[in-house]
């Protein structure tokens, strides 16, 4: 008998364990739906505006190019490999180049140079237009041994991307994150190249004055925003931080680590977005000298402070004998939301309310945010609680969510020749890309 109570509650305690597990299975594939569900089916704030899956079985798509309309290059981070998307189908594999992946290395960044609109002197032939990629490259074969992070010019000829041409040589140690790698062409038809300091841990072998840190290495490249012409050379217009190495090329400096850059095409300003770590996110306007204040402080220096506890001290900066100068951020975020890629909208497309307006993309809920520009459009207007520059809590920027649940934002591009939003959403094994449009 007592043998039969046995068998009995070990049999219940079986079915018990077997209920738990297939309930807890049943509640996992409810989760799966709805993340596969807020992935496939973003949501906007404005009732007028609507999103359409443009492609989607992408390997983490990091960055695209219009080269014409609903045509547009896109490069993919861990694969190496740059594709031709024409009317919402790749119709070509133009490259696929050896990257290390690891965290945030691989191919990282592109830019299109439609030489027809600058009279910039580039190459041999000013018909010929060229796109430029930041690479981790790797030695024959993706993942082996790194060579570093290069910066090469492509020519764009006949749909094919052939001739590169190395401009830049760049640090990838000590990484493997904080990389950096979105390019820019500027107004005035040169290139601009974000980097982080590549020093997520702080080992003093990656310390440099770029960084704010008196006595350590000179500039490398690393922790700024690097400026050339087309031909990989100084960009002569009478500002420079330095002339030894290759400070002269750069254009900011101070720069924990960033994922977007971007002209406001009303006033030709650089923008930047930057990620903090726990804390101190930030939206920064970059004139020529502009220091981050990077390792010195992070966020506006109230935030700093009550987030640490010391006091920003403004003498420990470096300035390059007054070349470079610290502004405040345009705004921060006391928790951390990893922002990622920042444009302007340069038309009318989706209604007057977004005319020349910034839009601002995100890692946490796949959020993009809008923002108006003040008078000046040196900054960004802010109302009531912002006005403080700091994000103190969600709720503080809920007026300013265009829309959620696109996943890792990794690029917000407009379409040159319409006027068209499109956003990058990645992810390792299919990523997309959305276009948003009026309904």
């Amino acid at each position: 008998m007592q043998q039969t109570k046995i068998y009995i509650l070990n049999i219940s305690i079986t079915f018990l364990i077997f209920a738990s597990i297939l309930f807890l299975l049943t509640c996992i594939d409810e989760i799966n739906a709805q993340s596969n569900k807020k992935d496939i089916d973003p949501v906007l704030t404005d009732p007028n505006l609507k999103t359409e899956l443009v492609i989607d079985k992408l390997k983490f798509p990091i960055g695209m190019e219009f080269i014409g309309n609903d045509d547009f290059l896109v490069i993919e981070k861990n694969t190496g490999k740059v594709k031709r998307v024409t009317n919402g189908q790749v119709v070509k594999e133009l490259l696929d180049l050896n990257v290390a992946s690891n965290s945030e290395r691989g191919l990282l960044g592109i830019a299109f140079l439609n030489t027809s609109k600058f009279n910039n002197s580039v190459g041999d032939n000013p018909k010929i237009n060229y796109v430029f990629l930041f690479v981790t490259e790797t030695e024959g074969q993706d993942d082996g041994k790194i060579l570093g992070n290069k910066l090469y010019r492509y020519e764009l000829i006949d749909g094919n991307l052939v001739n590169p041409v190395l401009l830049l040589d760049l640090p990838y140690l000590p990484g493997p994150s904080h990389n950096g790698g979105v390019l820019r062409i500027g107004p005035d038809g040169n290139l601009y190249i974000v980097m982080g300091d590549l020093n997520r841990n702080k080992d003093p072998e990656g310390d440099s004055i770029a960084q704010n840190l008196e006595g350590t290495a000179l500039p490398d490249g690393r922790g700024g925003v690097l400026r050339i012409t087309p031909n990989g050379n100084t960009v002569m217009d009478g500002f420079t931080l330095g002339d030894s190495g290759i400070l002269d090329k750069y254009y900011g400096y101070g720069i924990r680590n960033s994922f977007g850059i971007g002209f406001d095409n009303v006033t030709g300003y650089l923008w930047d977005t930057e990620n903090g770590s726990h804390y101190g996110d930030e939206i920064n306007i970059i004139k020529p000298g502009f220091n981050s204040g990077w390792r010195q402080v992070l966020g506006t220096p109230s935030l700093y402070q009550n987030m640490t506890g010391e006091e920003f001290n403004r003498s420990n900066l470096i300035n390059f004998n007054g070349n470079g100068k610290y502004y405040d951020p345009a705004l921060t975020w006391n928790q951390t939301i990893a922002p990622t890629t920042i444009g302007f909208i340069h038309s009318d497309t989706l209604g007057n309310e977004y005319k020349d307006d910034m839009l601002v993309g995100g890692v946490k809920n796949g959020t993009i945010l809008h923002f108006d520009l003040n008078s000046t459009r040196t900054g960004l207007s802010l109302n009531g609680s912002l006005n403080d520059k700091v994000v103190n809590s969600p709720e503080e920027i809920n007026d300013s969510i265009l829309g959620t649940g696109f996943g890792i934002i990794t690029d917000i591009k407009i379409d040159p020749t319409d006027g068209e939003l499109f956003v990058i959403a990645s992810h390792s094994k299919n990523g997309k890309i959305f276009k948003i449009s009026l309904k």
